[in-house]
C-alpha cells in the first residue's frame, strides 16, 4: 500500500511558475503544490513592512514557497517571520527547510507544538513507520527549528508586521490542540487554518476536518463562535482559499460538524462498528456537497475527498465519542479509498498522536 502511494505522486511538486494569487491589502496566496497537486494547501505572504509567511505546506513544498517569495520580491534577508497555525504536517511540514532558506526569520507556533518543530524527531520516526519511503514524497522530512529562532504563542498572542500592522493571534482548538487562528489588523483576514473545516473554491462545499486525536464538539464549536466574534471581514483557508461571505461560512461550518457528529452516533446506536459507521456516514452526508454529485467534475471529487476524507473524520468524532463513553481508544486506521487515494492530510496524525502520543 505504501509503494502505490508513492507511485501516485511521484511527480512530486510541478515544474513551472509559481502558482500565486493577488489577494489585496499586500496578502498573497501561494499553491505550496502538496505532493505534486495543486489546490491542496496554500500559503500566505502578508507583504508588509515586516513580511510574513503564514503556513509553510510541506518539506517537498519549500522549494515552491521559496520560489513564490521570490518572485514577491522577498529576498532570502528579508522574511521576517514564519507562522503556522498547527504543527501539522501539511501546514508545518517545510518550516524547517523555510528557516534555512530564510535565517532572519523568526518561527511562530503555539506553545504546545513549539518543542515538536525545535526537535521533530520522534514526531518523525512515528510518521516514517507508519508510510515508509512514501513519506519521503508526501511531507518529506520535518527539519528541526533552532530554538533560539521559535517563539511560543499562548493563547492569545501579536506578531508585529511593521507600521503598526499587527497579526493576533487566537488560541482554537477542536481540530488540534496546537492550533491557533490569526487575524490581521489592517486587512482584517482571519486565517482559519483547519478549525472552520476545508473549503472547495470550484464548487463552494465545505466540510469539517475533525480527525483523532484532538477532535471535541464542544471544544470544536467554541472555536468558531471565537472566530465569528472577532468580525473578520474574510476568512483564509488553509485548504483552499478566500472566502468572503464571513458569517454564514461559519454557520455552515458549526452546522458541518453537527451533522457528521450525529450521523456518526446514529451508527454507532445502529450497533456498526467502524468501518461500516465510515460508509454509512459517506452515503448519509453524500447529497450534501456539490463537489461529490454525479455530474461532478472528477478532478474535484478526487481532491475533496482527499484533503477531507470521510475516515478521518469519522474516525476523530469516534474517538472522541469513545472517550465521552469512557472506552479505550478502538481502532482508527480504516481501510477504503482513503489512504489508497492518499489521504495524506490527517491519517498520519492518527498514528502518531493516538497510538505513540508525541503531540501533548
Amino acid at each position: 500500500m505504501r509503494d502505490d502511494i508513492a507511485m501516485r505522486t511521484c511527480n512530486s511538486q510541478e515544474s513551472g511558475p509559481p502558482d500565486i494569487t493577488d489577494l489585496g491589502d499586500d496578502v498573497f496566496q501561494i499553491d505550496t503544490k502538496m505532493a505534486g497537486y495543486r489546490g491542496i494547501t496554500a500559503g500566505y505572504l502578508i507583504r508588509s513592512s515586516r513580511p510574513c509567511l503564514v503556513e509553510t505546506g510541506t518539506s517537498t513544498s519549500a522549494p515552491v514557497v521559496r520560489a513564490a517569495l521570490g518572485a514577491l520580491g522577498v529576498a532570502a534577508g528579508d522574511l521576517a517571520t514564519v507562522v503556522v497555525t498547527h504543527i501539522h504536517l501539511d501546514h508545518a511540514g517545510g518550516v524547517g527547510d523555510i528557516a534555512s532558506m530564510f535565517p532572519r526569520a523568526e518561527v511562530v507556533v503555539h506553545e504546545k507544538g513549539a518543542r515538536h518543530l525545535a526537535d521533530p524527531s520522534r514526531l518523525m520516526a512515528s510518521a516514517r513507520m507508519v508510510y515508509g519511503d512514501a513519506l519521503d514524497v508526501l511531507f518529506g522530512e520535518l527539519a528541526p527549528v533552532p530554538a533560539g529562532r521559535l517563539r511560543a504563542l499562548q493563547d492569545v498572542g501579536v506578531v508585529d508586521l511593521g507600521d503598526g500592522r499587527r497579526l493576533e493571534s487566537y488560541y482554537s482548538p477542536g481540530h488540534a490542540k496546537h492550533h491557533v487562528g490569526l487575524l490581521d489588523s489592517a486587512s482584517g483576514d482571519l486565517y482559519v487554518g483547519d478549525a472552520a473545516g476545508v473549503y472547495i473554491p470550484e464548487t463552494g462545499d465545505l466540510r469539517p476536518a475533525a480527525p483523532p486525536p484532538d477532535f471535541d464538539l464542544s471544544v470544536a464549536l467554541a472555536s468558531i463562535g471565537k472566530f465569528a466574534a472577532l468580525g473578520p471581514s474574510r476568512l483564509l483557508f488553509s485548504h483552499y482559499g478566500p472566502v468572503s461571505d464571513v458569517s454564514a461560512t461559519l454557520e455552515r461550518s458549526a452546522e458541518e460538524i453537527s451533522v457528521w457528529v450525529s450521523e456518526t452516533r446514529a451508527a454507532r446506536a445502529a450497533g456498526m462498528d467502524l468501518d461500516h459507521a465510515v460508509e454509512a456516514v459517506r452515503q448519509k452526508t453524500l447529497s450534501r456537497y456539490t463537489a461529490l454529485g454525479a455530474d461532478a467534475d472528477p478532478a474535484v471529487t478526487e481532491k475533496f475527498d482527499r484533503i477531507s476524507g470521510t475516515e478521518a473524520n469519522v474516525g476523530g468524532i469516534w474517538h472522541w465519542l469513545d472517550k465521552l463513553d469512557g472506552d479505550g481508544p478502538r481502532r482508527l486506521l480504516v481501510g477504503g479509498r482513503g489512504l489508497g487515494g492518499l489521504l495524506v492530510v490527517f491519517v498520519v496524525f492518527v498514528v502518531i498522536e493516538v497510538v505513540v502520543g508525541v503531540v501533548r
